[in-house]
């Protein structure tokens, strides 16, 4: 499982102000991994564009509907998932596997997903596709998936809490993840605290030039000043950051 290193609830609540673009840009300040790297590609999409950001740890599960399993309920995977919750801190974010290429059928519905949130889950990603789409807005449960399907066909799954890989990024057990309108990334566990308290002063960098802009009638002379002073305080902060 991914590196458990215990997170403040104020830094996973002030990591859900931010939005996904901001949260990518924080990490690339902290030098801890590829520029192209950690976040899913454009085939994991959200659901519900509309919904705030999500914030959570992965519990991973993968998943088959093409074919019924060899044994057991097709539906006994979620009593399992339930009952391994403890394993992963919370709040959880459920993250699916769809082996079955391309998907022959929805990896989740609004039953699976009123379950999941009953149990203090915040979200659900899958490499698949999803259904009963009003019904889980309704909820006011995240989603991302690779499209919609209206069937569950013979829906099950074989594995719980293995790293799993999903647009394009492997994601491990308890493993930080952010998502929103823009797309999922993961946030490496060790440095969500450092990432989280500098978004403030990252926004606060970017307003330099957007308040400039916004108070109109902008020149090149005058737009150069206000990149200037982002660009200077995006580099104090990347100094500040990299001294953690």
């Amino acid at each position: 499982m991914s590196e458990l290193r215990s997170i403040p609830q104020a830094d996973l609540e002030l990591l859900r102000k931010f939005d996904t673009p901001t949260i990518c840009n924080v990490i690339e300040l902290f030098d801890i991994r590829p520029r192209t790297a950690g976040y899913m590609d454009g085939r994991i999409r959200a659901c519900f564009p509309e919904m705030p950001p999500m914030v959570g740890f992965a519990m991973t599960a993968t998943f088959r509907s093409a074919a019924p399993p060899r044994s057991g309920d097709v539906y006994a995977g979620i009593q399992q998932q339930i009952e391994s919750l403890a394993e992963i801190p919370g709040p959880q974010v459920v993250v699916f596997q769809d082996l079955d290429s391309p998907p022959a059928s929805a990896t989740f519905g609004e039953v699976m997903c009123a379950t999941y949130k009953a149990f203090g889950c915040v979200g659900i990603i899958t490499s698949g596709a999803g259904r009963d789409l009003d019904q889980v807005r309704a909820l006011k449960f995240p989603a991302f998936t690779d499209g919609t399907i209206c069937s569950h066909g013979y829906c099950h799954t074989l594995a719980i809490n293995v790293p799993v890989h999903v647009g394009g990024v492997p994601i491990y057990p308890c493993e930080l993840l952010h998502g929103d309108c823009n797309g999922v990334t993961t946030i490496p566990n060790e440095y969500a605290s450092a990432i989280a308290q500098a978004c403030p002063e990252f926004v606060a960098a970017e307003a330099v030039v957007l308040d400039y802009l916004k108070a109109g009638k902008p020149d090149p002379a005058g737009y150069k000043k206000a990149r200037d002073e982002l660009v200077r305080r995006i580099a104090e902060l990347g100094k500040k950051v990299s001294k953690r």
